[in-house]
């Protein structure tokens, strides 16, 4: 055993179940997957300690208001219910299944899936993290599967647990996710995120994968200044206290490499005194096609007709635009049939406007 497995295993928690029971829900092939609103904003508090203090978030247009109830503001690891919610929709939506914003789940397969232990204290957990989920409300001006939403919203509409063993665990439980959060699935509004996640030990380790995947992507690499950094991440702490908290994150991955898909660096700008992290793609995600390596081939003429009829009102050549960044950003392969993949897009973005 190096010294270096040994370190590595105390800045990740252990994974918990043995590998043949790990994730058992991939026989659904619920891969992992988060939305892109709450990866890109500070929607989740990063303190494991009840957060009920109301935040407001303003940036590039962007306004959000997040309130929380008295048992406080949801927090990231809270975010693991709704990373498995997202994940199961996605995969019976890629079966061709139909969609609905109430899901049934088994407790005992969402706490294994997201590394959560299955103890009392695991259920006990499960059930205040869906309290503070269906407490904290959120006003904002995001977008969500083609809709600007303004009105205030909550992370899940409500919970219920269907049945308990004698024991007294829940065994079943009923989900039922806000509009939002059901649109952005519907939309493909989704990434698929590493594994390891669940794993990471710190909040802010979290936050700062979610920031990476979403803008590192399968490029090379992404820089952001510390000020902004922390701005996104949605810390209060003092910009001292956050230095000193990256740094550490920093100092851990570059002796362990922990964070999943990314590493996480701090440096000076190119004037030498702006202080910057770097986020750089380990290659564990291809990188992507540039040059003259075409992902998507163009469109067939008709084919833009045929997607009028499917969205009526909308700019075709604006959801074409949308929709080659999804195949981009999702990193999935360029579709067999390129214009019944783009009319299937548009004809899912047609089905989230009328809900």
């Amino acid at each position: 055993m190096t010294p270096q497995a040994s370190a590595s295993r105390q800045v990740l928690l252990p994974e918990r179940y043995p590998e043949g029971d790990l994730f058992i829900c991939d026989v659904s092939d619920a891969i992992p997957k988060s939305d892109l609103g709450s990866m890109e904003h500070p929607i989740f508090s990063l303190s494991t300690k009840p957060d009920t203090q109301q935040r407001v978030y303003d940036h590039a247009g962007v306004k959000i208001t997040i309130t929380p109830s008295s048992v406080g503001l949801a927090s990231v690891h809270d975010k693991d219910i709704l990373i498995y919610c997202i994940s199961q929709l996605v995969a019976k939506m890629n079966a061709g299944e139909p969609l609905g914003r109430t899901l049934h789940i088994r407790a005992h397969d969402l706490l294994v899936t997201t590394n959560r232990s299955t103890d009392g204290r695991g259920y006990e957990q499960l059930i205040a993290a869906m309290d503070r989920l269906s407490g904290t409300r959120i006003k904002t001006n995001l977008r969500s599967g083609g809709e600007e939403i303004t009105e205030g919203f909550g992370l899940i509409d409500s919970w219920r647990i269907l049945r308990q063993t004698q024991s007294g665990r829940m065994s079943e439980m009923r989900i039922n996710l806000s509009d939002w959060m059901f649109n952005a699935v519907q939309a493909r509004e989704v990434l698929t995120i590493h594994r390891s996640y669940f794993r990471l030990r710190k909040s802010l380790e979290r936050r700062l994968y979610e920031l990476a995947r979403k803008h590192v992507g399968r490029q090379h690499e992404w820089r952001i200044s510390l000020e902004l950094l922390r701005k996104k991440c949605g810390s209060n702490s003092t910009l001292k206290e956050f230095r000193r908290m990256i740094r550490a994150i920093a100092k851990d991955d570059e002796a362990n490499d922990h964070i999943p898909d990314y590493s996480v660096r701090m440096e000076l700008g190119a004037d030498g005194k702006r202080e910057m992290v770097r986020f750089q793609n380990r290659g564990t995600l291809p990188a992507m096609k540039t040059g003259p390596d075409i992902v998507v081939p163009p469109l067939d003429p008709d084919t833009y007709h045929e997607a009028r009829l499917e969205a009526p009102g909308w700019d075709v050549y604006e959801l074409e635009k949308q929709w080659r960044s999804w195949i981009t950003m999702s990193g999935a392969e360029a579709p067999r049939n390129p214009d019944a993949a783009f009319l299937g897009f548009c004809r899912r973005w047609r089905q989230t406007k009328q809900l």
